[in-house]
């Protein structure tokens, strides 16, 4: 990123999206990219292309390896070692050039989730919380991916509720060493990992008392035996295995941060997993899409391409408008992030903590991106099996495995139910604090809307995409609106009626994704690729609409009732007074781009 480029970047504060209002050169796009990033993306799309690809039927088998060969390879050039600092045999780059390459690397699943976990969840608590001497010693072989790295946190009994562990460590009475004993699931890694994070429960034996915490254990360690890989729906080249600890005595040197602070390291480090999950959907999206655009233009019926017919152009162009979508949230939050860590001066601008503090600021920014990531990838491996029809249903093409390999991505990194309410819970939390100021911004629309209605039609006319900018403005006020119901009806208990957590975060999330959008297209200006974005931004425009207005009325009908909710809806209908866009119109620009390009037109 150019010095001038960042220093116009906002580093706003997380969830300020729904209050603030930013202009297209506060935010940074892919088009932002330097000369340097945009070589290493094609060096990450090369890789893809060339060395992850052409294995595809030896790693979806799991030849032994070809997976971990591949990992080094990518170590090799630099991959694994974006976000390790250079004192520890790492390339210390921003988190622009993370996403990067995490983003254009991810053209088979199963490689981007192995390659997804080793720098992310399993490289990061060390990088974050290790002590001097667990960073010289692990992070230079999980630098150059001579080590492969997992994260054991998931057990069979516990899933989402990661607290409620029951693997145990047991301090020595003499201090030297911790035993563990229990089992951990679902390990991504797991049957090539040399590195272990795994959390368990240090016990008092004497008091009972428990410390939720986290040790880096080494595969060989007497006591810890590696079960059966499992046999799995999609990404079944990855290695996912369980683990069973049996009185297996770990080095107290190899305990990680503090004893009883391990929530701290799972759930921080989950946040940059999110957002990574996310990216690498964004990477998923792109290569799906083009197999889908290529397959309708030679794919003939009736006489001529199946790409010509109005409702294959609307698959293409619903994927390709929710990836445009998904793709300018990753990379705005990335740019938030990178202008935060900008401000860290003297000994914090070389910090891991604050570093680590920095990207937690944009929590609700990541749930949002891994929620509408993984749910618009789905989106587009489901249209390219409607696209090929029943050559998409078989496993001589690539779409069935586009298909399995999707619904992973809604479970990981907790599931998209659990993301959903941590949306609206970080924003209610932050807001009660005092740290956003969501309370009194819920407060004036509330005033705002018991006011006489009023007949403008909007406040952007004369902007550039000024229908869609009014849009994100009422779908704004609607989150606001909806989420000022629900606190007065529940006030406390709101975190107990799930239901209307998620809708509230669906709300929220369409706003995040429509203004990046808008932004994106705005920035554009008059440069080739500004119509497509333009069409697309419209599209979404209706979508977040028609979503949002849905969303809150079943917010409102599940907050009140008689008068009161008749009152409501009426307010509701005000505010979601829109014109809708010539959609058709706009898919088939989107789609005809698409078609020409054979590819995501950006």
């Amino acid at each position: 990123m150019s010095t001038s480029l960042a220093s116009s970047i906002v580093a706003a504060a997380g969830g300020s999206f729904l209050l603030e209002t930013r202009t297209p050169a506060e935010v940074f796009t892919p088009e932002d990219l330097d000369e340097e990033q945009r070589q290493i993306a094609a060096t990450a799309a090369q890789f893809g292309r060339d060395e992850v690809l052409p294995q595809t039927a030896a790693i979806e088998s799991k030849q032994p390896g070809v997976l971990a060969g591949l990992l080094r390879k990518a170590g090799e050039l630099g991959f694994s070692a974006v976000d390790v600092p250079e004192d520890y045999g790492g390339m210390g780059m921003d988190k622009v050039t993370s996403t990067v390459i995490t983003d254009h690397i991810s053209v088979l699943a199963s490689f981007s989730t192995a390659f997804g976990a080793h720098i992310g969840i399993a490289t990061l608590p060390l990088v974050w919380y290790g002590t001097e001497e667990q960073k010289q010693r692990y992070l230079p072989k999980l630098a150059s991916a001579e080590w492969i790295g997992g994260y054991g946190l998931s057990e069979a009994s516990s899933g989402s509720d990661a607290m409620n562990i029951r693997c145990r460590a047991v301090l020595s009475d003499d201090g030297a060493h911790y035993t563990l004993n229990g089992e951990k699931m679902w390990i991504t890694n797991c049957g090539i990992a040399s590195l272990y994070t795994i959390f368990a429960k240090i016990v008092d034996p004497a008091t009972g008392a428990e410390k939720f915490s986290a040790f880096l254990v080494e595969r060989d360690t007497p006591g810890l035996t590696v079960g059966a890989e499992e046999h799995k729906l999609g990404i079944r080249g990855s290695s996912t295995c369980p683990l069973v600890f049996d009185n297996c005595k770990i080095p107290a040197a190899n305990l990680l941060g503090e004893a009883g602070k391990g929530h701290h390291i799972a759930f921080n480090v989950l946040n940059v997993g999110r957002f990574k999950l996310g990216v690498a959907c964004i990477g998923g999206a792109r290569h799906a899409l083009a197999h889908m655009i290529r397959y309708a233009k030679e794919r003939h019926a009736f006489g001529k391409p199946i790409a010509d017919f109005g409702l294959i152009q609307r698959k293409i162009s619903a994927g390709a408008t929710q990836l445009y979508a998904a793709e300018s949230m990753a990379y705005r939050t990335a740019g938030m992030i990178d202008a935060g860590l900008a401000q860290l001066q003297g000994d914090k601008a070389h910090s891991p903590r604050e570093t680590q503090k920095r990207i937690e600021e944009y929590a609700v920014e990541c749930s949002i991106l891994k929620v509408y990531g993984s749910e618009m990838l789905s989106l587009v491996a489901d249209e390219l099996i409607a696209t090929m029809g029943g050559y998409g249903y078989v496993e001589e093409y690539p779409a069935e495995r586009f298909y399995r390999d999707a619904r992973i991505n809604r479970i990981f990194e907790g599931t998209n139910e659990i993301n959903r309410m941590i949306i609206t819970g970080w924003l209610m939390k932050r807001a009660l604090s005092g740290q956003l100021p969501l309370l009194p911004a819920i407060k004036r629309i509330m005033d705002e809307v018991m006011q006489p209605p009023s007949f403008d039609l909007g406040s952007s006319e004369g902007e550039a995409l000024a229908r869609e900018a009014d849009v994100l403005a009422a779908a704004k006020k609607i989150a606001l609106f909806a989420a000022g119901v629900a606190s007065q009806r529940f006030m406390a208990a709101l975190q107990d009626q799930q239901e209307v957590m998620a809708d509230l975060a669906d709300i929220i999330s369409q706003v995040y994704a429509l203004e990046s959008a808008l932004l994106r297209a705005r920035k554009l200006g008059g440069k080739p690729s500004a119509a497509v974005a333009a069409a697309m931004t419209g599209l979404l425009a209706d979508e977040t609409m028609g979503l949002a207005e849905q969303a809150a009325r079943r917010v409102l009908a599940a907050c009140g009732e008689g008068d009161l909710l008749r009152t409501q809806l009426a307010i509701l209908r005000r505010l979601a007074r829109s014109t809708p866009a010539d959609a058709v119109a706009l898919s088939r620009t989107v789609a005809r781009e698409c078609i020409r390009l054979e590819r995501y037109p950006l």
